[in-house]
Order: C-alpha cells, then structure tokens, then sequence
C-alpha cells in the first residue's frame, strides 16, 4: 500500500498568521530551533529527543502536520521515517528577517543546556 502523500504548500499561500499560529506553541517552536541547527534534517525522533520533551507518538505527528501545512517544514521519506527539513531559505525570501528575529528572541529566552 502506497503512503498518502505529504501535504507541503506553496510559499505564495503560507501567510504571517499560519507561521506565528504554528510558532506559539512553545513545543513547535522549540522543534523548529532544532531543525534549525541541523543541516541534514531530523526525523520525529531525534528531535524530540534534542527538544528533551516526551511526546506521544501522535502529538509528536500532529505538531509536525501542523508544521509542515503552515509551511514551516518540509517532509520527506526515507523508508518508514519521515525527515524534516526548515523552509528557511524559502521563508526567507517570502518573509525577510521574520525567521530569524522569531528564532534569535527564543534562542535568549532558552536557558542554557
């Protein structure tokens, strides 16, 4: 059975709303700062892991969906995994400086590891 395909929309139709409603929640926000630093992408697991919040399997899928429809992320399979990658480069021209002022005022309120 062939898996549905991931849902990735185009930059012209993510809006400001849809990144700060996927973005206020702390733990999608603290997802997303560790996509962030990870060049190569993170599937579901390794990031939960560097975000050091337990996370039900289906809460885990959820923020990610919520993430990757906002236009945030990007998915892709490897086998059974999903990787996940940040749209920054794309968010960017689309959102000039919203990413990174969003990502620099959470890495100074983050306490250090």
């Amino acid at each position: 059975m062939a898996s549905k395909p991931l849902r990735h929309p185009e930059m012209d139709r993510v809006t400001v709303a849809d990144l700060l409603h996927a973005l206020a929640d702390p733990t999608r926000l603290a997802i997303v700062f560790e996509l962030s630093r990870s060049e190569s992408g993170l599937n579901c697991s390794e990031t939960v892991s560097r975000v050091g919040v337990p996370l039900p399997k289906s809460t885990c899928s959820q923020h990610y969906q919520i993430l990757r429809e906002s236009g945030l992320i990007r998915c892709e399979r490897r086998g059974v995994e999903l990787t996940s990658h940040l749209r920054r480069e794309e968010l960017s021209a689309h959102f000039p400086g919203l990413l990174d002022a969003i990502l620099h005022a959470h890495r100074k309120a983050k306490p250090p590891a």
